[in-house]
């Protein structure tokens, strides 16, 4: 399952905890979420494309940015 990567605004646990959220609405569809708050990296294992992870992500209001998949 591919791991995509994104840089995300996060300032602290409280934004953390709001991406956690948005992605876990999207239940199974999402295997694994990873976030780095001083990275400001999330990682998201998933099958979804990093385009419909974007958008959820965005929800938050944070400013997001898609990195690409890691291998």
């Amino acid at each position: 399952m591919p791991v995509h990567e994104f840089k995300v605004e996060m300032t602290c646990s409280g934004c953390a905890a709001s991406v956690e959220k948005v992605l876990g609405k999207l239940g199974d569809r999402v295997e694994k979420v990873n976030i780095d708050l001083d990275e400001k990296t999330v990682l998201v294992t998933s099958n979804l494309t990093g385009d419909e992870l974007l958008d959820t992500i965005k929800k938050t209001g944070k400013a997001t940015q898609y990195v690409g998949q890691k291998e």
